[in-house]
């Protein structure tokens, strides 16, 4: 029984002594662990959670970061092609995939930082440096295409045609081109660069005044462009609005000439059948048509008695 005791107690107390000197330690989802031994690497990194064992006293666990980290570089004053001098402020997110190559190169994340600064600020100038100033502010041709069609072609053979001066990358290109040279540099150092950002551009005082100029120039000539784009299509749509209606107009007035015509030719048709039934007393009739169209109260008619239009008057005044 004592025996017992005594083993049980023993194995508590190698235990307590085991965890005393660190032969245990632990990783976290977040986490991955390079063992050293007297400064020396030993085997491959941890990159899963749980419990190890490590040898006490000599062998150290060293913690490196899963997680994506953030890299924010310090503003600098880079030239673009022109040679105007801008304040570039770039920001990016990286991880270490790597931890043995990581270990083995940096050792720190303060030292990894410090190779980050170095290797994104080179790239970053060496970029910008390459493009002009409009493609590091820029995004689009936004207000280029929402032009018409011939504006953005025109553009490369005149600027002084186009509203704006045309980009062929942009900023976000810029962004992407600065990630590419970047991550190739990094891959060293156990790093994967997982994106780049120019998170600010500012210019300096010196240029400060004729870049705005320069907008608000832009701008306005821009708006000058949608204006004569605007009254030529409104002429356009005033044109053919015009031609329709003159060809409605003309349309309607041959409907019309061909209506009047059937019924004139209707009418005549009438009147001759009207007469074949009974020519006198059709001419009778058109005969008090043509007196009451003719004679009012105010009338005064000099007539021969042989006159045809005295006829019936004169018959009328016989039967009175």
């Amino acid at each position: 029984m004592n025996k017992t005791i005594n083993i049980i107690i023993g194995i508590i107390i190698l235990a307590v002594i085991l965890a005393v000197s660190g032969a245990f330690y632990t990783i976290d989802e977040t986490q991955q662990v390079v063992l050293t031994q007297f400064g020396k690497l030993v085997g491959m990194p941890k990159t899963q959670a749980g419990l190890y064992f490590k040898a006490p006293f000599v062998q150290t666990a060293n913690y490196f970061d899963k997680r994506i980290l953030d890299w924010d570089g310090d503003a600098a004053q880079i030239p673009t092609r022109e040679k105007r001098l801008i304040w570039v402020d770039v920001t990016a997110r990286w991880r270490v995939v790597d931890a043995l190559k990581y270990m083995q190169r940096v050792g720190t994340e303060p030292n990894a930082q410090s190779r980050l600064d170095d290797i994104i600020d080179a790239k970053a100038r060496e970029a910008i440096s390459s493009h002009a100033l409009v493609e590091a502010i820029r995004n689009s041709n936004r207000l280029i295409e929402e032009g018409n069609a011939e504006t953005l072609e025109s553009a490369s053979e005149e600027f002084g045609k186009t509203a704006l001066a045309p980009i062929e990358k942009g900023r976000e290109a810029l962004s992407k081109e600065i990630l590419k040279r970047s991550a190739e540099a990094v891959k060293d150092y156990g790093i994967d660069l997982v994106d780049v950002k120019i998170k600010r551009i500012n210019y300096v005082k010196e240029v400060q005044n004729k870049v705005y100029e320069r907008m608000v120039s832009e701008r306005k000539r821009a708006a000058e462009q949608f204006r004569s784009e605007g009254q030529g299509k409104k002429a356009e749509i005033e044109g053919q609005q015009a031609k329709e209606l003159q060809q409605i107009q003309s349309e309607a007035y041959r409907k019309a000439q061909e209506i009047k015509g059937k019924a004139d030719a209707e009418a005549i048709k009438i009147y001759a059948e009207a007469y074949n039934k009974d020519p006198e007393f059709y001419s009778f009739m058109k005969t008090m048509d043509t007196y009451r169209e003719t004679i009012n109260d105010r009338t005064t008619l000099i007539l021969t008695t042989k006159n045809d239009f005295y006829e019936y008057l004169n018959g009328v005044r016989e039967g009175l």
